[in-house]
């Protein structure tokens, strides 16, 4: 069996901390990365006030992909010589990635979305059509659901996207299955939702909540706050990935991969504020660009996948918080 896997953007959040669980699996791991986005070049050439920290955290996720001997080629994924770095790797699961990882980043530079998610994602297309046993798995958003409008939506669930990041990673889903009709290309869709967790510097509601009350900063709130969003931990993701990587019937199918019960903005804010009472917060109007999101069902991941979250967000955010005063602490 070949078990070499290939992460394309595989140096960002969930990139990294998937191919660490992956080669404790014993996975021959490889990555293509850029360090263009939502990386160490971002962090240099924009004005982001935790500059210092952030720059600590990316290079720990290298420190820590070189300490397990992570091979890492820092290559452009939307130039199309690309796909020479993938023959000389030859996986047989290609995971990708790459993509502008927050939306109000999307909507602001629509351009450099397109080009790091669709001409990346025909790279991989293009060198999985060719290699005919070669699995590709695609991360697309629960963003894609649209405005959930009260229901727990499932995989079958017709999807209205809402900006320029759900709606490339709609066409990223579009692209992906138009490939498996025409060259019967295997592949498997995630989606995730709200993720949180160690060494995220994209700016997700979790992280800002703490980056914020560590800078003794006002939190600002989109909405009232009793707004839900199904928060998982990176770890469930990560164990979810990993079921569609090792299991059959993965392929041809997409999947929810969340905690699976969702729960109020104001529920994550309690949490902060049990560490964090004096922290300060503003609510402003609701952003109309961002969907109204809920529960994603996973019902059908149990079944197929046999997956079964852990972590609450009682339990993964309190871990999270933990981690980031502790390497904040060691930063300043």
């Amino acid at each position: 069996m070949n078990k070499k896997i290939l992460i394309i953007g595989g140096c960002g959040f969930i990139g990294h901390n998937l191919a660490l669980k992956l080669k404790k699996e014993n996975y021959i791991v490889s990555i293509v990365d850029s360090l263009g986005v939502n990386n160490l070049k971002t962090v240099r050439e924009n004005d982001i006030t935790n500059k210092k920290l952030y720059k600590k955290i990316l290079e720990n996720r290298i420190k820590l992909l070189k300490k397990n001997k992570i091979k890492i080629f820092i290559k452009d994924a939307k130039d199309k010589k690309i796909i020479q770095t993938y023959k000389k790797i030859k996986p047989s699961i290609v995971i990708h990635l790459a993509a502008v990882s927050h939306a109000n980043k999307s909507n602001k530079e629509p351009q450099n979305t397109f080009e790091n998610s669709i001409l990346s994602l025909q790279n991989s297309l293009e060198y999985c059509r060719k290699e005919k046993q070669t699995h590709i798995i695609y991360l697309s958003s629960s963003m894609v659901y649209g405005n959930f409008d009260g229901k727990k939506v499932k995989e079958n669930t017709v999807l209205k996207p809402i900006g320029i990041y759900a709606n490339l990673k709609f066409a990223g889903e579009l692209m992906i299955k138009s490939y498996n009709q025409i060259f019967d290309l295997k592949y498997t869709i995630i989606r995730p939702s709200a993720l949180y967790g160690e060494r995220c510097v994209s700016r997700r509601v979790g992280q800002i909540f703490i980056e914020n009350a560590l800078n003794k900063k006002i939190i600002s709130i989109n909405g009232t706050g009793e707004e839900k969003l199904d928060f998982t931990y990176i770890d469930d993701l990560m164990r979810g990935i990993i079921l569609c990587v090792k299991k059959k019937n993965s392929i041809n199918q997409t999947f929810n991969i969340t905690f699976g019960n969702a729960k109020k903005i104001n529920s994550l804010l309690k949490i902060l504020k049990a560490e964090f009472p004096k922290v300060k917060v503003k609510y402003k109007n609701w952003d109309k660009f961002t969907p109204k999101r809920g529960t994603l069902s996973i019902a059908k991941a149990k079944k197929l996948l046999g997956y079964k979250p852990t972590y609450s967000i009682n339990v993964g955010y309190r871990k999270y918080i933990t981690w980031y005063k502790n390497f904040f602490k060691n930063s300043i």
